[in-house]
Formats: structure tokens, sequence, C-alpha cells
């Protein structure tokens, strides 16, 4: 949990889970909810190919077009209940798709941040906060 952890370690692993977004293959497209959280991810420096699950052919679909492309995937949903619901959907229609995801990152996530925000279109606020209090800090 997140107690116990400064504000400059809590803004460290956000900033490394950021870092392994951004440098992530170029095959490997990040699964978000909607477009505010794609906007959040794209504000933090987060590029490349995102698709907003709400929006598209639905969870299996999704599945079967990253099988076809060859591409792997990185599940970023909420962590309130609806987000974890749509994590558990999502990794068993890319397993019976044979697709390679990584679901480690929003679990990083979801251990620094649970205490203030619940949903991915919240991190650039809880980033910039972070940022504020350890220059605060270092004053």
């Amino acid at each position: 949990m997140t107690r116990g952890r400064s504000p400059r370690e809590r803004l460290e692993e956000i900033q490394a889970v950021l870092e392994e977004m951004i440098s992530r293959d170029p095959r490997t497209v990040i699964l978000v909810e909607g477009m505010r959280d794609r906007g959040a991810l794209t504000i933090l420096g987060v590029g490349g190919e995102m698709v907003q699950v709400q929006s598209s052919d639905g969870v299996f679909g999704i599945a079967e077009r990253l099988a076809k492309e060859g591409k792997s995937a990185v599940i970023m949903t909420d962590w309130d209940r609806k987000g974890g619901q749509l994590s558990r959907l999502l990794r068993s229609a890319l397993e019976a798709n044979a697709v390679p995801y990584d679901d480690g990152l929003r679990q990083r996530l979801v251990i620094v941040a649970r205490q203030d925000i619940k949903d991915v279109q919240s991190l650039p606020s809880l980033y910039s906060r972070l940022v504020q209090e350890v220059q605060a800090r270092d004053r």
C-alpha cells in the first residue's frame, strides 16, 4: 500500500510506469476505458496506439483483432469496481486469443495511486500534485 511511501517515492514509481509505457514495443497497444483516459496518458507523454475499449468492437473483438495483427497489449483500466471487472474480461479475452498482455503496470499504479484517485483520467492531476509536494520539500 502507499502508507509509508513518500511523495518522492510515489512520484518515482509513477514516472517509472509511464517510462515503461512510453518505451514499449511499437506492436504493443494500450487498452484504456475511454477518451479521457487516453487523453490523460497523452498529456503524460505516452504515445503510440491506444484503443478505447468502450468505443470499440467489444472486448472479444479487440482481442481477436490484436491476435490477427500479431500485437500485444497493456491493460490500463481504472481501479474502481467497473475497471477491475473490465480488466478481468480483457485478460480472459486476450488469453483466449493467445494475445500477450501486461497488467502489471496497472497494478503498480493501483498501489501508488489508489488512496488519492480511482481512474486513469486523474493521473495528470495526481502527478502534478506529487511534483509540487516534492518541490516544496526540496526547498
